[in-house]
């Protein structure tokens, strides 16, 4: 598919429906698709946990072509707060990523906060910033914290 054709499957959507489409293709490793979440701006920002600032589509594509050169990866967004205006809303996710270590899969918990404006094209990606988390802050609320025995 080409990026014309995922903007129009998502417009007239909803910036939940780029984020879940975000979160698909980076599951699925598609590049393009991936891409066609982020608006045609050259500005638009990306941060990965321990990572540089990548400004601009190129630097952000590059980025996730090579991390899907090393597979998939799986995220997968939970307790999303979301503030949203006429023209922009901000996601904030805990994020739980499985990732590969020499002893199997462990699961890592990131913080991001997903930034999207409404173009013409419908909702896009402005902003990704991401940062590692704690499974203090993948608890519920109201949930107690985990206690080490």
């Amino acid at each position: 598919m080409t990026r014309s054709t995922f903007r129009a499957a998502t417009l007239g959507g909803s910036a939940d429906d780029t984020e879940a489409a975000f979160y698909e293709a980076l599951q699925t490793g598609d590049i393009e698709r991936l891409m066609a979440c982020w608006a045609e701006e050259d500005d638009i920002v990306c941060v990965n946990p321990g990572g540089p600032r990548l400004l601009g589509a190129g630097a952000i594509r590059a980025a996730f072509t090579a991390m899907f050169e090393h597979g998939t990866l799986r995220a997968r967004p939970s307790q999303v707060h979301r503030v949203q205006a006429l023209a922009s809303a901000v996601h904030s996710v805990v994020e739980h990523v499985e990732v590969v270590l020499d002893g199997g899969v462990r699961e890592a918990i990131v913080q991001s906060t997903n930034v999207y404006h409404k173009t013409p094209q419908g909702w896009r990606l402005v902003a990704h910033h991401a940062s590692p988390g704690t499974v203090h802050e993948a608890q519920r609320p109201g949930q107690p914290p985990p206690v080490l025995h």
